[in-house]
């Protein structure tokens, strides 16, 4: 199974800001495999309670849902966040 690509662009103490960097050709897009993003960074970059933005392929931010690691749904448009 092919999983979303990103990189990681910014670690705090209350989120997690990852950019989808595709190709979208190739791997499904992060907004399309939210559920393994969610738990790939919860077990390899301990995510716990932070949140977590993306930019998605469109170049909106956006955030990723969860609770303690497992996936719960979106939150859509958030532009206060920043690199």
């Amino acid at each position: 199974m092919r999983c979303a690509e990103f990189t990681i662009e910014k670690e705090t103490p209350e989120y997690v800001f990852i950019i989808d960097t595709g190709p979208w050709d190739e791997h499904p897009t992060v907004t399309n495999d939210a559920e393994n993003v969610v738990e790939t960074l919860a077990r390899d970059h301990t995510l716990g309670s932070r949140r977590l933005f993306y930019m998605d392929s469109e170049q909106q931010i956006d955030e990723l849902k969860h609770n303690g690691g497992q996936y719960t749904g979106f939150s859509f448009g958030h532009s206060g966040i920043t690199l």
